[in-house]
């Protein structure tokens, strides 16, 4: 599969990160998690406060998969919204999952706080409006919907959004609660606090295959040196499908863009989090280098290297239409491969025919929140054998959907 080409703004902001070997040797463990972004790096977060023994191996070096393209955009809200969320699932598991994301927010923060270099973790607030004016009905039910349930929302009118901001719509959600980061330096952080507490990391080492033994797996790699362990976390993101296609999953390209430094957002109060009903959305962010960071157009999965510069300059395009007071052109574009859910929901936990195996895939665009979402899960699973939430991520969840619609 293509995983991305272009120019990647965020190794860029972080130029001297650690650096670790590459297996040399023959070693046992009690966990073995396969992936060294940031799924993989949240999972040997809560492994280690358990004291659980880990190891952890990406192919590549540590965050150079789908983590150094991610644009760190921190929601409550998601690509599936609360309505349509309990229409699938029920009313209690559809607020449930978006309470779950409220609080990956503030873990994420919590987590951010406890690394030796900050990722830049900024709270902010957020406008979802509605691409067309007939959007907007649907969206002011989504706005009561949220506000009967808790979440901190308001609803804007145009007239509302017109005094506040350089674009006028139909309406739209402005809520808070939401957040920004770096990715790339949270994912190099968290796994060196994980270091610092024991786990082990190898470097360009991969996973070839594994095997059955002694109540464990004994796992080989490309270098002809083994792993055994009890267990094994597959935190391998959109490569997971090369292992086993997922009927849920669905491959895309998305695409993106990281503009030159600006004066002052003009006409963008507080610097809020962007995104609109439309699908395949845009979703902007600033940075605190005062760049604008602009994701979207995302389409069936494509020779991305064709497409890029196309995108880049579309996306710059539909940037200046909103904000025109803004002089801005982009200085990183890049496209990446990019896996959703039919269901919107994402995977975590076991597969048929990977014994003493957990997956943890955190597909959608609100990815790193659900990272942190199954991470817990996935340590739960591990250490204490259940999770009160796992039924609702599970692979084969549609038989508890089924019971609660």
């Amino acid at each position: 599969m293509i995983f991305v080409t272009g120019k990647l703004y965020w190794p860029e902001t972080l130029p001297a990160p650690s650096l670790y070997p590459a297996l040399t040797e023959d070693v046992k463990c009690d966990v073995l998690i396969i992936g060294g972004g940031e799924a993989g790096a949240l999972v040997s977060y809560y492994l280690k406060q358990h004291d659980v023994d880990v190891i952890l191996v990406d192919k590549r070096r540590v965050s150079g998969g789908s983590s150094s393209a991610n644009t760190g955009l921190l929601q409550i809200c998601n690509d599936k919204t609360l309505t349509a969320c309990m229409h699938s699932f029920g009313e209690q598991k559809g607020v449930r999952f978006y309470e779950l994301t409220r609080q990956a927010v503030d873990e994420l923060e919590k987590i951010s706080g406890q690394l030796d270099q900050s990722p830049d973790y900024i709270r902010r607030e957020c406008l979802y409006y509605a691409s067309e004016p007939a959007d907007a009905e649907s969206l002011r039910a989504e706005y009561q919907l949220l506000k009967k349930y808790g979440f901190p929302v308001m609803y804007f009118e145009r007239a509302d959004i017109e005094k506040r901001f350089s674009f006028s719509k139909e309406g739209a959600i402005y809520s808070k609660g939401d957040a920004e980061f770096n990715p790339y330096k949270f994912t190099n952080g968290v796994i060196a606090h994980s270091v610092k507490k024991g786990m082990r990391v190898y470097e360009n080492t991969e996973v070839v295959h594994q095997k059955v033994q002694d109540g464990g797996l004994l796992v080989y790699t490309n270098s002809g040196h083994t792993i055994a362990c009890r267990r094994a976390v597959f935190a391998t993101g959109y490569e997971a499908q090369s292992m086993k296609r997922n009927a849920n999953a669905v491959i895309s390209s998305s695409y993106s863009i990281v503009t030159n430094q600006v004066e002052a957002f003009t006409g963008w109060p507080h610097g809020c989090l962007i995104w609109e009903t439309a699908r395949p959305y845009l979703y902007i962010r600033t940075c605190p280098e005062g760049r604008v960071i602009v994701g979207g157009l995302d389409e069936p999965l494509q020779k991305q290297d064709a497409s890029s510069l196309k995108k880049r300059d579309q996306l710059l395009a539909k940037i200046q239409e909103l904000f025109p007071q803004i002089p801005m052109r982009a200085e990183y574009y890049w496209g990446a491969t990019f896996v959703g859910t039919h269901d919107g929901l994402p995977l975590f936990g076991e597969q048929e025919g990977y014994p003493h195996c957990l997956f943890t895939l955190g597909y959608g665009g609100n990815g790193t929140v659900y990272s942190t979402i199954g991470a817990q899960i996935i340590s739960d699973l591990i250490t204490k054998g259940s999770h009160a939430d796992a039924d609702l991520f599970a692979f084969d969840r549609r038989k508890y959907a089924s019971a609660t619609v």
